[in-house]
């Protein structure tokens, strides 16, 4: 189990995380979630051994993980970070970066690694490219299948499919978490997608200002959002108090509701003017306001013109 106990950061002086708790059971994935500059990156950073602690402890099945104090080559072998930047040798080949680190004493199985690895992440045709030859998204395939070479006990990946075209990260993203189910690997991966996690994470944390505020399993955690920060990492959300939504009742207690918890009925107190119509394929996402002035988005199937007026009910 990787754990995670009472850890505090600073840059500077300057708090960047406070009193993180986190555990992981071994071959478990997880996902840190939140927006931007909220410590995911750092956090990495520190299970992997980049920095040291100003308090608290990190530890794999019962034993320290220390920073540069105690190391004078930051991580653990057992531990491999893909960063944001790749890391990737530009002059050398996809093959050359992805068996950079594996044995040159048995060839034939250092290349079968190799293939393997390539054709996970769909990079086999461009075993011979020079990395610098190479797009974005393609240079982040080959850092993913360079970081599992050595087939690590724990992976930590920060934003590791933010440059992959969708119709290639879907099936990248199925490809990638059956391995690690496979192999048990530990995963830990930071994103700010949500759809990085719904369908392949065990357990999602919520980070904000340094500290995580909410985690558990990612559908508990999305049905049930302790605030309005967790819901707007997942979808567009609304902010409806309770008497527009209960016929009996007159309480101005607030929840929170997705754009597929409404729909449209004969009539409700929730009454609302159509302002803008979004074709999300198989769907419309309809922003509309009432006569309060709360602006409310739904999901309906057909489009609806501006100033079309509307009665709204939980679905």
């Amino acid at each position: 189990m990787l754990k995670i106990d009472q850890l505090t950061f600073s840059y500077d002086n300057i708090p960047v995380l406070k009193n993180i708790h986190l555990s992981v059971e071994k071959g478990q994935s997880v996902a840190i979630i939140g927006e931007s500059g909220c410590g995911k990156s750092t956090l990495l950073k520190l299970i992997y051994g980049q920095y040291d602690l100003d308090a608290g402890t990190i530890s794999y099945d019962e034993k320290p993980i220390f920073g540069p104090k105690f190391n004078l080559i930051p991580g653990e072998d057992y531990i491999k970070y893909l960063a944001q930047d790749f890391d990737l040798m530009p002059f050398i080949t996809v093959e050359e970066n992805i068996g950079k680190f594996l044995s040159n004493i048995y060839k034939d199985r250092k290349a079968a690694r190799v293939h393997e690895l390539l054709e996970m992440v769909e990079m086999t045709e461009f075993a011979k490219v020079k990395a610098k030859f190479l797009s974005g998204g393609q240079q982040q395939r080959v850092a993913i299948a360079r970081v599992l070479a050595l087939e690590p006990e724990i992976l930590l990946l920060d934003e590791p499919f933010s440059q992959i075209d969708t119709f290639r990260k879907n099936k990248l993203r199925r490809n990638l978490f059956q391995y690690l189910k496979e192999k048990n690997i530990t995963c830990i991966m930071a994103t700010h997608d949500s759809t990085d996690i719904l369908a392949f994470a065990d357990a999602v944390a919520i980070m904000k200002n340094g500290e995580i505020i909410q985690k558990g399993k990612p559908q508990n955690v999305y049905n049930n959002p302790q605030n309005f920060y967790t819901a707007t990492l997942f979808d567009e959300v609304n902010v409806i108090p309770k008497y527009l939504l209960e016929a009996d009742s007159d309480s101005d207690e607030t929840v929170f509701l997705y754009p597929h918890q409404l729909k449209i009925t004969e009539n409700s107190k929730l009454k609302v003017e159509a302002q803008k119509s979004y074709f999300r394929g198989n769907f419309w996402l309809i922003e509309a306001i009432s006569n309060s002035g709360l602006i409310v988005f739904f999901e309906n199937e057909n489009n609806l013109n501006k100033a079309t007026t509307v009665h709204l009910v939980k679905n």
